[in-house]
């Protein structure tokens, strides 16, 4: 049985039962006798008689929580709102997930840099993968999975181009492909994995090398607005990472002046940006915590950019509203180069059903 380092609670759990110390025996009267001794380790037992005891009772239902369920009924009857207040967390822990968004451009390309080296090392929950540059079956599934990580990937129907994936230490619930845009879905541009509680997003937005790109850049941009807003109605707890080839203000990019006309940084994606943000309640993850200039997730290859810092932040973890106080920190990776780009990356303390019992 697995013991999370600290366990959940709504109010602590001499606070949860002070109200009512003439029970508390008859609780315990309960344990000895509907609880098997026989399936209870000796620190239980031990935990039992101090008031210790009672701030892990959690540690105590997990081995008969389902073979009695008289027990629980037992407690229910005295405490109607135990289950929701207590029962539940006892199969909950609060978790730091680790979510990182990475433009890799080319898994292939990435493996053969240490990418996995570098993936056991930084360790995240869940990673979300831009330009992949692969089919399904050209990308060492089997090594991913060897590295602990289910992945699910979404390619483009067009070899060695786009493709988004995520790879996730927790099974999702549900993975979806594609946003049902034929022309958006044959370019690998979004692929969504559903937890308990949240659902991540990995997408890459177009970039616009001439006027006909721009276009469909635009028009990407203005349909996953309202593919975000549909969704939101069904699934609210939102983070959605990838890699949106847009610098939102002045402070994300090197030259605002020098690059005012040019892809990435016009007026229209920007402002597509604020209207993205503001009409899906999501906050900017790193400008969150980081208010600083020079802070950049992509650099041209040319000209030794990178060096040198002149470089552009493209890269975004946005956090929906109702998740944006659970986050603690977001970092840029800059250290980090398999690709131009580097990893972003966001934590935030979860409630997450604790399934290793």
């Amino acid at each position: 049985m697995l013991f999370p380092p600290f366990y959940v609670w709504e109010q602590d759990v001499w606070y949860f039962f002070s109200p009512v110390q003439p029970a508390i025996h008859s609780i315990f009267f309960a344990f000895r006798t509907f609880c098997d001794p026989n399936k209870m380790s000796s620190k239980s037992k031990k935990g039992c008689r101090s008031y210790r005891g009672y701030a892990e009772v959690w540690y105590l239902f997990s081995p008969f929580k389902k073979s009695n369920p008289i027990f629980l009924l037992t407690i229910q009857s005295k405490f109607p709102n135990f289950e929701k207040s207590f029962i539940h967390h006892h199969l909950s822990i609060i978790k730091t997930m680790k979510i990182i968004s990475y433009n890799v451009n080319g898994i292939r390309a990435a493996f053969t840099k240490d990418f996995l080296g570098w993936l056991n090392v930084a360790s995240p929950d869940v990673i979300c993968i831009q330009e992949s540059k692969a089919g399904n079956d050209q990308i060492d599934i089997e090594s991913l999975e060897k590295a602990g990580y289910y992945s699910y990937w979404h390619s483009a129907v067009k070899k060695g181009y786009s493709g988004v994936g995520i790879a996730s230490k927790v099974k999702p619930n549900h993975v979806e492909s594609g946003c049902g845009i034929e022309s958006y879905d044959n370019e690998g541009r979004i692929i969504r994995a559903d937890f308990d509680g949240f659902s991540v997003i990995s997408v890459y937005v177009p970039s616009a090398s001439n006027i006909e790109r721009l276009e469909f850049k635009m028009q990407f941009c203005f349909d996953f607005l309202e593919y975000i807003k549909e969704l939101r109605k069904t699934i609210p707890n939102l983070i959605i990472s990838g890699d949106f080839n847009i610098c939102h203000e002045s402070i994300d990019i090197h030259n605002p002046v020098g690059l005012a006309n040019t892809s990435g940084f016009l007026p229209m994606e920007r402002e597509w940006l604020t209207n993205f943000m503001k009409e899906n309640n999501l906050t900017d993850s790193f400008r969150h915590f980081n208010d600083q200039p020079d802070q950049y997730s992509w650099w041209s290859y040319r000209a030794g950019s990178r060096a040198r810092n002149k470089g552009w932040r493209l890269d975004y973890n946005f956090v929906s509203e109702p998740l944006k106080d659970k986050m603690t920190r977001a970092l840029i990776l800059p250290e980090v180069k398999h690709s131009d780009h580097c990893p972003v990356m966001v934590e935030l303390s979860l409630l997450m059903i604790n399934d290793n019992r």
